[in-house]
């Protein structure tokens, strides 16, 4: 009876510890990993910084301004008027970007924001995962918690009722040892979980940039099995249009298209305009205007116009590594899915694995109790219940975890 006032004292902790901040969804926890993850919040400064790029790709070449003072005598007949025959000159030109180089520019500034853009989708896409998985964690180490507190309570009520039965003489000290012994494994599952689901928000923790004590902190959601499986055609459809990876590989083809022309317009020659005002005595003031075109005989840009249009094949190619990847992630997130479906079915169905064993437990304890069974089936029914339950609880795990596994394959929820 102590123990059980201890561990009811203990439980009573925990509860009293999470309460004090209320437990957060899956909903509320993603909108707080948004928030405040450090890789998320740096790659929105990448982006950022993209912008900015396409701001300096816009801009216009500055005009130049050239002033001259020529003829200056110093050493004259008249050394105190030096500047009695200068020539003061003030030229200005400015180079005119032929062939839409400007607005090529920009348009690729531009893709590589969109890519900067698809890359962090992607990289949200795989922290989420990473949190889903966390999240999941956590509500399996909680559900082994309260099933190994469930348990260890079970078991000292049967600890009670065999103690009143050795004190009335009804079975053996032998017997009654045995069974206290087995509480050792109980207490040692209750002491496990604990110490997993504590580990467990501090991963949760940690990928949120939470600083909340962990005893109070605390999530919630639906642990349970419910079968949703899409068709394999309808998940490569989804993937296809939502994968941020592949976006990225179809957008960099797309600037590489644009890199190319932007190449051949940079080998395109470039006039530059300009104009001069000086004063030539007796003339007071004379204007004078002139171009410079450069004679590109020997550099045409030929080098980079060469490089970009293999960048075009290499995109191109690295495109349908990216989907054949899609097709590959798609396909094994939805296996391993369907193999843990077909695992927890045997649990959940009628009068399946768990009903069985809690079945099989409570008749081998009313029978023991009466004497119409053996201590070892009495023990052993204790064990496959507990090593039952246990392993129904991880293979939910392991299916939300594939569902997860499915869903950052898809590149959105495709499974809720």
């Amino acid at each position: 009876m102590h123990c059980i006032i201890r561990y009811v004292y203990v439980s009573l902790l925990i509860a009293g510890g999470a309460a004090a901040q209320s437990a957060l969804t899956w909903q509320q926890v993603v909108d707080k990993f948004r928030a405040a993850n450090p890789n998320l919040r740096a790659g929105q400064l990448n982006i950022q910084e993209s912008k900015a790029s396409e701001v300096t790709a816009y801009l216009r070449p500055n005009p130049n301004m050239t002033t001259t003072l020529d003829q200056i005598q110093p050493f004259n007949g008249n050394p105190y008027r030096p500047l009695g025959a200068a020539l003061p000159l003030v030229a200005f030109d400015y180079l005119h970007e032929r062939q839409h180089k400007r607005e090529l520019r920009l348009e690729s500034a531009q893709q590589g924001t969109a890519i900067a853009e698809s890359q962090q989708q992607d990289l949200e896409r795989s922290l989420l995962f990473n949190l889903r998985s966390a999240f999941v964690q956590t509500l399996e180490a909680k559900a082994l918690l309260v099933n190994a507190k469930e348990n260890l309570a079970y078991f000292d009520k049967e600890l009670v009722i065999n103690r009143a039965r050795f004190q009335s003489g009804d079975i053996a000290r032998v017997d009654l040892d045995r069974i206290a012994l087995q509480r050792v494994q109980y207490e040692s599952d209750f002491q496990t979980a604990l110490i997993n689901a504590r580990t467990a928000k501090i991963t949760l923790l940690m990928l949120l940039n939470e600083r909340t004590p962990v005893d109070q902190f605390d999530v919630t959601g639906p642990f349970e099995f419910k079968e949703q499986v899409l068709a394999l055609d309808d998940l490569h459809s989804m993937a296809l249009a939502a994968r941020p990876d592949l976006q990225t590989a179809l957008l960099a083809v797309t600037k590489a298209g644009t890199d190319h022309r932007l190449a051949v317009a940079n080998g395109s020659t470039d006039p530059t305009f300009a104009m001069d005002f000086g004063r030539n005595p007796p003339i007071p003031v004379y204007m004078g205007v002139s171009i410079s075109i450069p004679l590109r005989f020997f550099d045409r840009n030929q080098g980079e116009k060469a490089r970009t249009q293999i960048d075009i094949a290499h995109a191109e190619r690295q495109k349908d590594a990216a989907q054949a990847l899609v097709f590959s992630d798609v396909d094994s997130a939805y296996f391993t899915l369907l193999s843990s479906v077909a695992l927890l079915r045997p649990y959940t169905a009628p009068d399946g694995y768990l009903e069985t064993a809690r079945r099989i437990r409570d008749t081998m304890s009313f029978s023991y109790q009466r004497g119409q069974a053996a201590l070892v089936d009495y023990l052993d029914a204790q064990r496959d219940y507990r090593a039952t339950e246990v392993a129904y609880i991880n293979l939910v795990g392991a299916y939300l975890t594939a569902a997860g596994q499915l869903n950052m394959a898809v590149g959105r929820e495709a499974i809720p």
